[in-house]
Parts: C-alpha cells; structure tokens; sequence
C-alpha cells in the first residue's frame, strides 16, 4: 500500500528534535574515520594559505625597497618569491581537493550503505507510513547534499579560516593600529551572517522537505498510470504533481533569496573596510608613520580578508543545506530497527511445520484489536484455508506467523517454540510467502525462481518450474529461463508473474507455504494448473491459504472462516456446507456467479 504523501507531515517535528550544534556535531563526526587524511588536508592548506598570505608583504617590499631605490636585482627576486609562493598554493590547493573528494566520496559511501542496511531492518509498519519516494529522496539526493558539503564546502571552510589566521598574524605584525581598525568592520560581519543564517537553515530545510513530496509524488503517480488513463484522471495527477512542483520551486526561489542577501552585504562590508584603511592609512602617511608599501600590502590584506569571509558565508549557507538534509538522513538512522528476537535457533524435525496459534490478539495501535483470542492448529502437512470479508485479519494472521508484526496477546509457535524465542532469519527459513501481487526483480527467470535459493542448480529451478506447470510458458519465451526481465516483471502477464512467485516458493524447501490471495490475479485456466499442482506439492508441506476463491480450498484439511478478527466457523469444506453459515452462504454466492457467468 502506497502511504498517502500528507503523511509526510507527521513526521517532520521528530526529524527536528536535534539542536543546530549537535546536528553539526554529529554531521562532523563522519570525519573521524578519516583522521589522518584530514590531517594531510589540514596541514596543505595550512602551508597553502602561509604562501598566500607572504605575497602582499612581498609585495611591500617590491614597492618600499626594490622600486623606491632602483634596486632591479632586488625586485626581481621578490618576484620571484611572488610566483614561488603562487605555485606552493597551487599545488597545495590542488592536493587538499584530491584528498577531500576522496574523503567525500567515502562518507557518501557510507551514509547510503547504512541508510540501505538500516531500511532493510526496520519493521514493516515504517514503510506503512511514509512514501517510497520520500526514503528514495533522502537515500539519494540528501545523502548527496551531504558529500558535496565535505568534499567541497568543508575544504573551504579550512581554506577559509586558516587565511584569516595568517593574514590576520601577518596584518598585526605590520601594522597593529591599522589592523585593528580594519577589524572594526568584522562585529557587522558576523551579525549579518548570524542574520542571514537564521533564516537559510529553515529555507533549506523546506526545500529538502518539498523536494521529498516531489519525488514521492513522482513515485506514486508513475505507479499509477495505469489507473489514471483508464479512469480520464490524468488532468488530475498533473495538477497534484504540479502544485508538489511549484511548492518546491517556491521553496527553492525563497531559499536562492536568502543566500542572495549575504554576498552583496559582504561586498558592501569589504569596500567600507577598504575606504577605512585607506582614510586611516593615508593619514598615517600624512605623519610619517606608514609607508605607501605598508598601504599597499594593507589593501591587498584587506581585499584577501574579506574574501575567505565571503567564502565562510557561501560555506555557511551550504552547511545549513547539510544540517538539512543531515536532519531527514539520522531521522532514518535513529528509527528503532525490527526488534531483535533470542539469538537461538533450533533444527526443525524431520516432519516439522507443526503450526500454532493459542489464543492470539493483535492490535496496530492501542486499544483498537484486529484479532481477538484466535486459536488453530495445523499439523504438518496440513492444509488450513482461512477465509472471510476483506478487512477480517486474514492477511494479519500471516504477518504475525511471519513477525512482519508480533501479537500483543497469546502466542505463534512453530513446532512447538514461541516464534518470538527464534532468530527471524531461521524462522523466515522455514516459511515460503506468496503474497497476492509478488515482486519480480530485475534480472533472468532463473534468478527470479532461485531467489530464495541463490545455490539452486538448473536442474532444481527447472523441477520446480516443471511442478507448477510453469516450464511451458518459459521455454516459449525468446531465451527460456535465460530472459532478463524488467523492473517489476512488466513483460510477463500477471497469472505468469504469480507462477514464477510458485516456483520460487516451492524451490526454497520450506516446511511451511503461506498463500495470501496467491490465486486472485490469475485466470481459471491458470488456476486450475495450480490447483493440480498443489495437491502433490503441497503433501508434504504444511499450508496456510488465504483466498477469496473458495473453489480452490475445497480439499483443505480445516477451513476457517474469519468474521471481525475472530473464528466464526471452523471445519471441512463439506462440514461447513451441511452448517448452512456465513461459508455456506460465500460458497453457493460465488457457484451462482461462476454459472452466470459462463457462455450460453
């Protein structure tokens, strides 16, 4: 079931709950796996900016020395300290962005292959409540968000500070006076960032936000298509797509309008700090008290402090796009993850697949149960058909079999141990599902019907195929069991994709085989080859068929009919008949259409 994308919404003041220092705290901790190569980082561009900051004071010298007294042997060779120190930034700066990019893509690496693990191992109520597309979003394009900031912004940043540390040192050892009156601009400064920066997270973070509607909307539309053009709603989905498209564009002109306040302020800012030092240094002239080289190097200082400031401010913005997208990728991160069972397992018997359920209760939220105190047995190599309206708790009671969910009253066993006590890995071992619409990955029949058994030989998978009347079908297609399918098996028919879903479950060896609703996508001619084919697969195997077809549960060993979450009638197909119930009544019901229904 596709979540409805309003669910978004509901779950945005968690993903809030850390504060912008811890966020940027934890975002930094990424970084400790990579200690030494940001020490390499760190130490190139602190060398790199020592160069840089050299140059204006070279430059002095050139003025106040070399030119001022003719001295050409002298200029030349602050010039050629000029283009030394140029090339040591060069090459400095060309290595830190290796190595940052090396540390980014690594940190992209591992954000997306935690993220993968940890979906894979949240329950299945998480993916109930939030869209596909939205997880996608944040898998790719947040995750993204993130690497750029520490292969790019980062390396700025350290750019950044390690220059006004340098040219700061070199502006104080120059000239006290003159630097500190230079310095009076930074109050202004950091005001107007702090201003701005406000202001850029949240804008930021509506953007990420917008841009997961966007995409889950995407998603959930394309899957649809099909619906939307038989039913004239294609007007429909491209309003709805188009109003998730223009809040993101919204979103993204508000956020572009809040970093485009902070580069002209600094702009302003820097040529006031100029106008300062040039009123302050050429009274300093006036006096005798500085030398027009001094002056010069001062603008260039000047000039260069107010460019990492600049830089700071770009980085800034880019941070507050991470904690952003930082927010959406721990929020996943930091989910509870499928609680952990006893790490024991046990050999099933050698009959095994004795099922149980004693008493059960199950409720998806407090106080409202779906199930009330449901009890059967089968017993291995039992057929046990449950029934009922859509809405009863059929498919509930597979999903606990399965710990997809766990009763919150009695207890599942399985050959005679508590399903709660067992590993889930050994415990989902044991039992083959063959939901109603079954999931073909891409790649070659074979690797669909051995998916549960990547170890299957040929000859295995072709039996299996073989013993639901499925090998027929695929050696007419162009390559047998060779065909690569698509995403989601588009190129094979419903009643086919529900065949191979067969053969999978038959080929995983499992003791016990749940089918909910496995029959109600195919044809009656399709049905029929499963119907034969279980009757000799299924002997050894115990069964739990769920189905709104009662014609195919005529021979189950015990028929449960499931009313509001409780067993209501329980018995043979025959016994139910002679009871003249709520079975009685389904069955004759789908005989008088079945006759209807056939050609005169």
């Amino acid at each position: 079931m596709t979540p409805n994308i309003e669910v978004l919404a509901g779950t945005l003041a968690s993903e809030r709950a850390h504060s912008g220092g811890a966020m940027t705290r934890r975002l930094l901790a990424e970084l400790s796996p990579y200690r030494r190569e940001l020490l390499l980082v760190v130490s190139l561009t602190l060398t790199g900016a020592g160069a840089q900051a050299l140059v204006p004071w070279l430059l002095s010298i050139a003025i106040d020395s070399s030119i001022r007294h003719g001295d050409r042997q002298g200029l030349a060779l602050v010039m050629l300290g000029v283009l030394v120190a140029y090339a040591i930034n060069a090459l400095a700066m060309r290595a830190q962005m290796y190595r940052m990019s090396l540390i980014g893509q690594a940190i992209l690496f591992s954000l997306r292959a935690r993220l993968f693990d940890q979906l894979q191992h949240l329950p299945l109520r998480y993916f109930d409540r939030r869209p596909v597309g939205d997880l996608m979003s944040r898998v790719s394009s947040d995750v993204e968000t993130v690497s750029q900031f520490f292969s790019q912004s980062l390396l700025q940043l350290l750019a950044s500070v390690f220059s006004l540390a340098w040219l700061i040192i070199a502006m104080l050892l120059l000239k006290a006076r003159l630097a500190l009156v230079s310095f009076t601009i930074l109050p202004l400064m950091f005001l107007t960032t702090a201003f701005v920066g406000r202001r850029a997270r949240k804008a930021f973070r509506t953007t990420r936000e917008t841009l997961g509607e966007v995409t889950a909307g995407l998603q959930e539309e394309l899957g649809g298509v099909r619906e939307s053009q038989a039913f004239n709603r294609a007007s429909a989905s491209i309003a709805r797509f188009r109003k998730r498209n223009t809040a993101h564009r919204d979103a993204n002109i508000g956020a572009a309008g809040v970093g485009a306040m902070l580069a002209p302020s600094v702009d302003f800012l820097s040529a006031l700090a100029i106008a300062v030092v040039i009123g302050y240094g050429g009274y300093l002239i006036f006096q005798n008290a500085l030398s027009v080289g001094l002056l010069t190097a001062f603008v260039i200082y000047v000039q260069q402090f107010f460019r990492p400031i600049q830089f700071l401010s770009l980085v800034y913005g880019q941070l507050q796009a991470s904690l952003a997208s930082s927010e959406r990728i721990y929020a996943i991160l930091d989910e509870e993850r499928e609680p952990s069972s006893s790490k024991s397992s046990f050999e099933a018997a050698e009959n095994g697949g004795r099922l149980e359920f004693e008493r059960v209760s199950f409720a998806y939220e407090r106080g409202r149960n779906v199930l009330h105190e449901v009890s059967f047995v089968a017993r291995p190599g039992e057929t046990i058909a449950l029934v009922g309206r859509t809405g009863a708790g059929k498919t509930t009671i597979a999903n606990l079999l399965l710990r997809f969910h766990d009763v919150t009253g009695g207890r599942v066993l399985l050959d005679g141990r508590d399903v709660r006590e067992v590993e889930r890995h050994w415990l989902r071992s044991q039992i083959a599902l063959i939901p109603q619409e079954p999931f073909i990955f891409s790649g070659t029949i074979a690797d669909q019907i051995g998916y549960g058994r990547p170890e299957a030989t040929r000859e295995e998978i072709e039996a299996a195929a073989r013993s639901i009347s499925a090998h027929s079908f695929i050696e007419d297609l162009p390559q047998g069991y060779d065909t690569r399918l698509g995403d989601g098996g588009a190129s094979l028919s419903q009643g086919q994709q529900q065949m191979i879903a067969f053969a999978r479950a038959l080929l995983s060896g499992a003791p016990v085989l749940v089918l909910d609703e496995a029959t109600s996508n195919v044809d009656i001619n399709t049905e029929s080859k499963i119907e034969r084919a279980l009757r000799t697969v299924l002997a050894d195997r115990t069964a739990i068929i769920i189905t709104h077809r009662l014609g195919i549960i005529r021979n189950a060993d015990q028929i449960l009919v499931i009313e509001a979450g409780r067993v209501l009638e329980r018995g043979t197909h025959q016994t139910l008949l002679t009871e003249r119930g709520l079975y009685a009544h389904m069955y004759h019901h789908q005989s008088e259409l079945s006759t209807e229904s056939l050609p005169v």
